[in-house]
Protein backbone atom coordinates (compact mmCIF):
# COMPACT_ATOMS: atom_id res chain seq x y z
CA UNK A 1 0.00 0.00 0.00
CA UNK A 2 1.07 3.49 -1.17
CA UNK A 3 1.29 6.47 1.38
CA UNK A 4 0.91 9.98 0.70
CA UNK A 5 3.88 11.76 2.87
CA UNK A 6 2.08 14.02 5.24
CA UNK A 7 2.31 17.63 4.51
CA UNK A 8 4.10 19.87 7.19
CA UNK A 9 1.92 22.36 8.31
CA UNK A 10 3.19 26.37 9.56
CA UNK A 11 0.86 28.44 11.37
CA UNK A 12 1.87 31.86 12.03
CA UNK A 13 1.31 34.74 14.79
CA UNK A 14 2.27 37.65 12.87
CA UNK A 15 1.98 41.77 14.27
CA UNK A 16 1.03 44.43 11.81
CA UNK A 17 1.57 48.22 12.39
CA UNK A 18 1.04 51.33 11.03
CA UNK A 19 3.65 54.21 10.46
CA UNK A 20 1.75 55.67 13.32
CA UNK A 21 2.37 52.67 15.57
CA UNK A 22 -0.94 51.29 15.41
CA UNK A 23 -0.44 47.67 16.17
CA UNK A 24 -2.58 44.34 15.25
CA UNK A 25 -1.87 41.20 16.35
CA UNK A 26 -3.45 38.04 13.96
CA UNK A 27 -2.66 34.65 13.18
CA UNK A 28 -2.64 32.29 9.83
CA UNK A 29 -1.21 29.65 8.04
CA UNK A 30 -0.19 31.33 4.80
CA UNK A 31 1.66 34.76 5.85
CA UNK A 32 2.77 36.14 2.82
CA UNK A 33 -0.74 35.80 1.71
CA UNK A 34 -1.87 37.01 4.49
CA UNK A 35 0.16 39.99 4.48
CA UNK A 36 -1.14 40.90 1.01
CA UNK A 37 -4.67 40.95 1.98
CA UNK A 38 -4.04 43.52 4.78
CA UNK A 39 -2.14 45.84 2.50
CA UNK A 40 -5.32 45.66 0.05
CA UNK A 41 -6.74 47.53 2.66
CA UNK A 42 -10.33 46.44 2.35
CA UNK A 43 -13.00 49.00 3.48
CA UNK A 44 -14.84 48.81 6.63
CA UNK A 45 -11.56 46.54 8.37
CA UNK A 46 -9.71 47.78 10.92
CA UNK A 47 -6.47 47.25 9.14
CA UNK A 48 -7.57 50.10 6.35
CA UNK A 49 -9.04 52.12 8.98
CA UNK A 50 -6.09 53.02 10.40
CA UNK A 51 -3.59 51.56 7.16
CA UNK A 52 -2.26 48.97 9.20
CA UNK A 53 0.21 47.43 6.35
CA UNK A 54 3.48 46.74 8.23
CA UNK A 55 4.79 43.31 8.92
CA UNK A 56 6.99 44.11 11.90
CA UNK A 57 7.29 40.68 13.85
CA UNK A 58 6.47 37.27 13.48
CA UNK A 59 6.80 33.49 15.46
CA UNK A 60 5.88 30.12 13.64
CA UNK A 61 4.27 27.07 14.99
CA UNK A 62 4.07 23.23 14.04
CA UNK A 63 0.41 23.57 15.70
CA UNK A 64 -2.66 25.80 15.75
CA UNK A 65 -3.54 25.56 19.07
CA UNK A 66 -0.46 26.77 19.92
CA UNK A 67 -0.22 29.66 17.49
CA UNK A 68 -4.15 30.58 18.68
CA UNK A 69 -2.70 30.12 22.34
CA UNK A 70 -0.08 33.01 21.42
CA UNK A 71 -1.95 35.25 19.55
CA UNK A 72 -4.84 35.36 22.96
CA UNK A 73 -1.36 35.57 24.79
CA UNK A 74 0.15 38.85 22.60
CA UNK A 75 -3.30 40.22 22.90
CA UNK A 76 -3.53 40.19 26.61
CA UNK A 77 -0.41 42.04 26.70
CA UNK A 78 0.04 45.73 27.70
CA UNK A 79 0.83 47.95 24.87
CA UNK A 80 4.87 48.72 26.22
CA UNK A 81 5.14 44.77 26.34
CA UNK A 82 4.31 44.24 22.87
CA UNK A 83 6.30 47.27 21.50
CA UNK A 84 9.46 45.35 23.71
CA UNK A 85 8.64 42.52 22.14
CA UNK A 86 8.56 43.86 18.56
CA UNK A 87 11.48 46.05 18.90
CA UNK A 88 13.79 42.93 20.51
CA UNK A 89 13.40 41.46 17.17
CA UNK A 90 13.21 44.26 14.53
CA UNK A 91 14.37 47.69 16.66
CA UNK A 92 13.97 50.00 13.51
CA UNK A 93 10.65 48.80 13.01
CA UNK A 94 11.27 48.13 9.26
CA UNK A 95 9.07 46.47 6.95
CA UNK A 96 9.44 42.14 7.35
CA UNK A 97 7.24 40.95 4.40
CA UNK A 98 9.81 40.56 1.84
CA UNK A 99 11.82 38.11 4.23
CA UNK A 100 8.50 36.12 4.05
CA UNK A 101 8.46 33.56 1.38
Amino acid sequence: MLTMPLREHFYYVYILASRSRTLYIGVTNDLRVRVLQHRQLVPGSFTARYNITRLLYFESFQYINSAIAREKELKDWNRGRKIALIEGMNPTWEDLAAEVN
